[in-house]
């Protein structure tokens, strides 16, 4: 692999001034797989879980043992854990469809939804069977200036008109803002009870799991929702979503996701349940790996005199890192090298194109073994201004270094 003396050296660098930042990570993670091994221990996790089932998938024992060992990780009364649900999103929508009735209202707190969300509530365009086709309406309120909760602002929406779902979106999504850290989030969820006490809680918590000592759940939300091809899944998983939190309201959900009546209590998966469980029980440490690249790179982007949030000094609750370029250009040769550093199907130059779901295109550098998955190393980002790409990911950090290497030879000036 062709890199230059000029860029390892400067990834070199960027290495040596961060080693306060890594012993962090590597502290958050003890704390994690601590965790996470206690729940496999008390849900007496055995090698029979791991076999698939067929049909209606009546008494599967790998299925409702992996709820109860996932729950128990997340720090939530239930859980629900499948391979059929098909990304974040779609769990994302079921939390909300689960527990929302017609004419409930849903006020987000964080601002306007990820843009795949944005379809599935009804904001942008016109999808059957959205929650606004269903009779659900929606209100935003923007973040504060400094990135936190509004509460003044969120209060005032609150009293205009009460909202049955409060949703959190915790990740920045695509936009330039730090993602929240369950700390600010118990915080701003004991003023939100007092003030609306019959409002449930609901985050998405795509990109954020394991990245901190603590889940959502713990810091007062009722659901939490996710992708197994991101953190949780440990960059095993092969497809797959969740939502944990109040048992009522998983159930609740179950009921959604299958039909009225049977719930949770059906769903057979002819595939092998072992990725699953291992994942888990690797994501904290590939979890920490990623989080490790990401500030890799912000100091990287930093050397590169290039804007970059978070900065490398900063503390993490996502696995995002994301820069601005000044042009189109630099965005996309950006994507390319990440491509480029990829095991699988580096050979290919991404290119803009119209994803499902995006308002605008978006250039994705995603050579992964599991399509989508963003533990692996990827770099997406959509074609407008201010030219911003989204980084994220790798299984391991000596992959990220040689990722950041290949990225400072692509934006160091000849």
């Amino acid at each position: 692999m062709n890199i230059s003396d000029r860029a390892r050296e400067l990834v070199w660098r960027a290495e040596r001034e961060l080693q306060k930042q890594f012993q962090r990570i590597d502290a958050v993670e003890a704390a994690v797989q601590l965790r996470v091994l206690e729940a496999f221990q008390r849900n007496r996790v055995a090698a029979r879980h791991f076999a698939p089932t067929t049909g209606y998938g009546y008494d599967d024992i790998g299925r409702d043992t992996l709820d109860r060992l996932f729950a128990d990780a997340m720090g939530a009364e239930a859980a629900l854990v499948r391979p059929q649900m098909v990304n974040g999103t779609h769990a994302i929508f079921l939390a909300l469809a689960g527990v929302c009735r017609p004419g409930d209202h849903i006020l987000s707190v964080t601002g306007r939804p990820y843009d795949t969300l944005e379809q599935a509530i009804g904001i942008r365009g016109d999808a059957p069977h959205s929650l606004k086709s269903l009779g659900v309406t929606f209100e935003q309120v923007p973040l504060a200036p400094d990135g936190g909760f509004d509460m003044p602002a969120i209060l005032r929406a609150l009293a205009a008109q009460p909202a049955q779902v409060l949703f959190v979106q915790r990740s920045r999504g695509y936009n330039w803002r730090p993602s929240l850290h369950p700390r600010q989030m118990q915080q701003a969820f004991a003023e939100l009870a007092k003030a609306a006490p019959q409002a449930l809680i609901v985050v998405d918590n795509c990109y954020g799991e394991f990245t901190c000592a603590t889940e959502p759940t713990q810091a007062g939300a009722h659901v939490v929702a996710g992708s197994l091809i991101k953190n949780p899944g440990g960059g095993l998983a092969p497809s797959g979503g969740y939502v944990a939190g109040r048992a009522d309201l998983i159930d609740r959900i179950a009921q959604r996701l299958t039909v009225p009546g049977m719930g949770g209590e059906v769903g057979s998966y002819a595939g092998d349940y072992r990725p699953y469980y291992q994942g888990l029980f690797l994501a904290p440490h590939t979890t920490a790996q990623c989080v490790k690249s990401a500030v890799l790179f912000a100091r990287v982007f930093e050397l590169l005199e290039l804007p970059s949030l978070p900065a490398s000094t900063e503390e993490r609750s996502d696995i995002i890192q994301s820069v601005r370029f000044p042009d189109a250009d630099a965005l996309v040769r950006f994507c390319q090298s990440i491509q480029h550093a990829a095991p699988v199907d580096s050979f290919v130059d991404p290119e803009p194109w119209d994803m499902p779901g995006y308002a605008h295109q978006v250039v994705m550098a995603a050579g992964a073994f599991v399509q989508g998955a963003t533990t692996e190393l990827s770099a997406d980002g959509p074609i407008c201004p201010p030219y911003t790409a989204y980084l994220q990911g790798a299984l391991t950090y000596a992959h990220g270094r040689i990722a950041a290497m290949l990225a400072a030879d692509a934006l160091l000036p000849d």
